[in-house]
């Protein structure tokens, strides 16, 4: 039986902002440390610690091109970057080993899914694609015809998908939930674009916790907004007022109950703010 989590009604609190520089293309964390993905030639990673969030070290990923969404797996120990402009994935270890491999598509999100394997969301021909850690490509799933520009998947523990979509250009911006085959959405929050409660102006990325609340970036609106597992809303999380610029990447640390956020003025100025939530 799910036990779900009581959240306060109150938005997440500003517990610390990590140092400006480039713009930020990803956040997330692995055990006592937070990766940041900065928009460069070199020393592309950069790497926190979680408890006074100095710097310890940079990390250079070789042969990068246009960097995408970064994500952590606890079992391999490693950080996943997605490229756009190279089309693979690279696998990053904690000592900062780099391999790579090929997706065939511009990936766009990417997570990691209860099996360790690694989720690529290809928002261009609208599939997911799912890799073992070392690239083996073991299915790709087509979304249904009215998921259009998905930006980012995370599998739940049933095998269900959760998938944002939606760029300006659309007629539709939410959330949804999807069939295990892909094929079905089973359940949908937004529609129409907007600024109310139950609108998107570009749902851009996911987090998911440990009992499956669901975590939205709401690039347009700049905010933060949190769904039930049945995707119905409860609360807006970040508001505009904790945020410079535009938000497109989060990262929910479940044990120590913190929620990353990127915030993006421009390509040349970005920080990661840290909330309490």
């Amino acid at each position: 039986m799910l036990r779900w989590t009581c959240y306060p009604c109150t938005v997440g609190q500003v517990v610390h902002t990590l140092p400006e520089g480039e713009e930020v293309r990803g956040v997330t964390s692995l055990a006592d440390v937070v990766y940041v993905l900065r928009n460069k030639e070199r020393d592309q990673v950069e790497v926190y610690d979680v408890i006074n969030y100095c710097l310890q070290r940079r990390l250079t990923v070789p042969n990068i091109g246009v960097l995408t969404d970064m994500i952590s797996c606890e079992h391999y120990r490693c950080v996943y970057i997605g490229d756009d402009g190279g089309k693979c994935i690279h696998r990053l270890d904690v000592q900062g080993a780099a391999t790579q491999w090929a997706v065939n598509d511009k990936p766009r999100g990417i997570s990691v899914n209860a099996a360790h394997n690694v989720l690529v969301t290809c928002r261009d021909v609208r599939k997911i694609k799912e890799f073992s850690s070392h690239g083996d490509l073991l299915r790709e799933l087509p979304l249904p015809d009215d998921v259009i520009n998905p930006y980012h998947a995370i599998q739940t523990r049933n095998g269900e998908f959760i998938v944002c979509h939606g760029v300006l250009s659309d007629a539709v911006h939410r959330v949804c939930k999807i069939s295990p085959d892909g094929r079905h959405v089973i359940k949908s929050h937004g529609g129409q674009p907007g600024s109310d409660i139950g609108q998107y102006l570009v749902p851009a990325h996911l987090a998911v916790d440990n009992n499956e609340f669901v975590f939205v970036v709401d690039l347009g609106n700049r905010r933060v907004t949190l769904l039930s597992p049945t995707l119905d809303y409860i609360r807006q999380v970040v508001s505009r007022d904790n945020l410079k610029g535009r938000p497109d990447r989060l990262c929910r640390d479940i044990h120590r109950r913190r929620l990353y956020v990127s915030d993006n003025e421009s390509i040349a100025t970005g920080r990661v703010v840290v909330f309490n939530v």
